[in-house]
């Protein structure tokens, strides 16, 4: 399941919701990715997260679908916040539920990894009156690419 969206989220309420009545999951692995006050050494006083809709929502669907190919999950969710984010404010949830704890955190470190570097999220970091956008980082692309298959 995957949800793309301005609001905030609550992280319990999502994980109850997703593992109601199912008495299968005996692994969760849960990230949640929130706001810092610094990025790079620079002060970040706001990000704003910009996408297209319609666009992020079907790359979404197929990231968590490529994952669920990969690992015998019971279930999943991806909620993704857009626009404009405050120091502290949560920016992705994602949550792997399986029977055992090594499919759910092998699925929920890879969702996050493809996450990073093939959904389309622009990113707009502001502090000490300027606005930047971010690139990408090799970091990330290296994470990602130990997820593909030969």
């Amino acid at each position: 399941m995957i949800r793309v969206q301005t609001a905030a989220f609550d992280i319990a309420e999502e994980l109850a919701k997703l593992k109601a009545g199912n008495h299968n999951i005996g692994g969760i692995a849960i990230f949640v990715g929130t706001v810092r006050d610094m990025n790079n050494g620079d002060a970040v006083s706001a990000m704003t997260l910009e996408h297209y809709p319609g666009m992020t929502e079907k790359s979404l669907v197929e990231i968590e679908k490529e994952a669920r190919s990969r690992w015998p999950l019971d279930a999943s969710l991806i909620v993704h916040r857009v626009g404009r984010m405050l120091p502290g404010e949560d920016i992705v949830l994602v949550i792997c539920c399986s029977a055992h704890r090594e499919a759910a955190f092998e699925a929920c470190q890879f969702l996050m990894d493809w996450l990073k570097t093939k959904a389309p999220f622009w990113k707009l970091e502001e502090g000490g009156g300027k606005s930047t956008w971010v690139d990408a980082r090799e970091s990330d692309d290296a994470a990602a690419r130990r997820w593909h298959r030969l």
